[in-house]
C-alpha cells in the first residue's frame, strides 16, 4: 500500500506537466507559426518479485513472472511540426512557408535564430526585420521609394521603383531545414528557435529546392494547435489526475483500516 501511494503520486505529477503543456498550446492558438508540444511518458522501474521462467519445486518453469511497476515519468516534451493553416493577409511583407524550412534572423549577440513566423516589417533604412527588430539573414534592403514588393515562391525578392517599369531584383530569401527539428531549443520565446546538438546543423538552400518548402507572399502560417483536440486531451488528463488522486485516497483508507486492527 505504501508503494501505491508513491506510484499514484508519480501519475499526478506527470498529468500536471501534461496539463501545463496543453495550457501552453491553447494559449498560443493564434500565435503565428507556433508549433504545439506533446508530452511523452515512460513507465518507471519494476520490482521483480518472481522472474518469468524461474524453476518451481516440481522442476517446471513458470510461464509468467510477478513484476510491480513504480509509476510513470515524463520522458520528453516534443514539438510537433505539422503544418498550420494559411491565412491571407494581403500584406506584401507577410510570408508563409509551404513545406519544410525556417526563416533565419540575426540576434543581437550575432547568433542566428530560426522561425516560422513570416510577419516581417521594414525599418527606416529599408531592412527587412521581425517585429522585435531582428534582421532577416541574408540581409535584404528594400529601396525607400519602392512602390511594390514582389516575393516569388522561390524566394526571389523584387521591387518596382518609380520611373522604372522593370522590377529590380533585390536578392533571394534563403531557408534552412534540420535533420531533427524537434530538437530545436525554444527557450527564447518570441517565435524563435535555436540550433542544438540534437537538432543537427542547419542545411541552407533556396525555397523549393532540396526538400525545402516554397514561400507564399501575402499569407501567414497559423498555429497548428487544434482547439477541440487539446480540450479532449485536457479532459483525459484531468480524469487520469482524478483517478490517481483516488488511488492515494484508497491506499490511505486501507492503511487507516490496517492501523485500526486490534488483537
Amino acid at each position: 500500500m505504501i508503494r501505491s501511494l508513491f506510484t499514484a503520486a508519480t501519475g499526478m505529477i506527470a498529468q500536471q506537466m501534461n496539463i501545463d503543456t496543453i495550457a501552453h498550446n491553447l494559449a498560443n492558438v493564434n500565435t503565428t507559426g507556433f508549433k504545439k508540444s506533446r508530452v511523452n511518458f515512460q513507465d518507471l522501474l519494476y520490482e521483480t518479485i518472481k522472474p518469468a521462467g524461474s524453476e518451481t519445486q516440481a522442476g517446471t518453469t513458470i510461464p509468467e513472472g510477478m513484476q510491480i511497476g513504480h509509476g510513470v515519468r515524463p520522458s520528453a516534451i516534443a514539438k510537433v511540426f505539422t503544418a498550420g493553416g494559411l491565412i491571407q493577409t494581403g500584406n506584401q511583407l507577410d510570408m508563409a512557408i509551404e513545406g519544410d524550412g525556417f526563416f533565419q534572423v540575426n540576434l543581437p549577440d550575432g547568433s542566428i535564430a530560426y522561425t516560422r513566423d513570416g510577419a516581417f516589417k521594414i525599418n527606416e533604412n529599408g531592412n527587412i526585420m521581425t517585429a522585435d527588430g531582428y534582421l532577416m539573414t541574408p540581409a535584404l534592403t528594400v529601396p525607400t521609394n519602392a512602390e511594390l514588393i514582389t516575393i516569388g515562391s522561390d524566394g526571389t525578392v523584387s521591387a518596382t521603383i518609380p520611373g522604372n517599369s522593370t522590377p529590380q531584383t533585390l536578392g533571394t530569401i534563403q531557408l534552412v531545414r534540420f535533420a531533427n527539428s524537434a530538437g530545436l531549443d525554444a527557450r527564447l520565446g518570441k517565435n524563435l528557435l535555436l540550433e542544438t546538438q540534437a537538432s543537427g546543423t542547419p542545411s541552407t538552400g533556396q525555397p523549393g529546392l532540396d526538400g525545402l518548402g516554397t514561400i507564399s507572399q501575402g499569407f501567414l502560417e497559423n498555429s497548428n494547435v487544434q482547439v477541440v483536440e487539446e480540450i479532449l486531451q485536457m479532459i483525459i488528463a484531468q480524469r487520469a489526475y482524478e483517478a490517481n488522486s483516488r488511488v492515494i485516497q484508497t491506499a490511505d483508507e486501507m492503511l487507516q483500516t490496517a492501523n485500526n486492527v486490534r488483537r
